[in-house]
């Protein structure tokens, strides 16, 4: 069966290697490739790139940038350094967007850190824009507000678009993190109707899981109401990207990648096909 309307994260099975992820994913005829930097740390950018484009991959993302947030002005600035350089690595692997999990600093309120987030977008926009990149604001659940994103909904992140207004500035949903939100859908339209719904993102939610990171559940396995939100996303609001797996499962990790991907494609056929 073909899944040419699905993007696997490298992240998701992260045993394999690049070289395994492309040639995997490719044999399993799944349309897109999201790349993490971990799966690519020391590799050489060009070849992964000749790889991935020779069996047909479509480049969806390069994942992670952001981190914008920290209490001295000379460590934001690193900040900025190390995301200039993410987008020349994204660039040079062809990929069109790269994510931004945005940060939060402890020892900062909510607004500083949120404030920072926009004055560290607005400094690289102008940049990723010259490099033909869009930057996909993803706001992360609540639970991460304390260390890893102080943009914790969908309202939250449509609101910086439209306060940076730059054209290469859009967004990530990704259903795990905003599949709680009472607003989902009205701000799901209002980010569709400004241009910004930029890539979707789909896992599923445990209601119990064992770790906060690292247990996320393949779809179907959770309590994400999956079916209404993909209604949304590429019904309702026209979305006509890949939707993008991406699963960080501590315990699927230990187990064979192989029988992992039969279990994400199966569970994927039962609900989206």
């Amino acid at each position: 069966m073909s899944y040419q309307d699905v993007a696997l994260h490298t992240f998701t099975t992260k045993p394999w290697s690049i070289t395994e992820c492309i040639e995997n994913f490719a044999k399993r005829e799944i349309g897109g490739i999201s790349i993490w930097r971990e799966t690519v740390e020391d590799c050489d950018l060009k070849k992964v790139r000749e790889h991935y484009t020779a069996t047909g991959l479509t480049p969806v993302s390069y994942v992670r940038g952001g981190f914008f947030t920290a209490i001295e002005e000379a460590t934001r600035q690193e900040h900025l350094a190390t995301n200039r350089k993410w987008l020349q690595d994204a660039a040079e692997l062809g990929m069109p967007s790269v994510v931004l999990v945005c940060g939060a600093t402890v020892g900062q309120s909510p607004l500083t850190n949120r404030n920072q987030i926009r004055d560290g977008i607005g400094a690289i926009v102008g940049e990723a824009a010259k490099l033909g990149i869009e930057l996909l604001i993803e706001p992360l659940h609540p639970c991460y507000c304390g260390n890893r994103s102080a943009i914790p909904t969908l309202k939250a992140a449509n609101d910086l678009c439209e306060e940076i207004a730059a054209p290469n500035l859009k967004v990530a949903v990704d259903v795990y993190h905003v599949w709680w939100d009472h607003e989902l859908e009205s701000e799901l339209k209002r980010c569709a109707d400004n241009g910004w719904l930029g890539s979707y993102h789909i896992c599923d939610y445990k209601a119990e899981p064992a770790d906060m990171l690292l247990d996320r559940g393949v779809m179907g396995e959770g309590c994400c109401n999956l079916s209404e939100v993909d209604q949304w996303v590429v019904q309702d609001n026209g979305f006509q990207g890949l939707r993008e797996i991406e699963i960080f499962s501590a315990e699927w990790w230990q187990k064979d990648q192989h029988e992992f991907l039969d279990h994400i494609l199966k569970s994927y056929d039962e609900i989206y096909k």
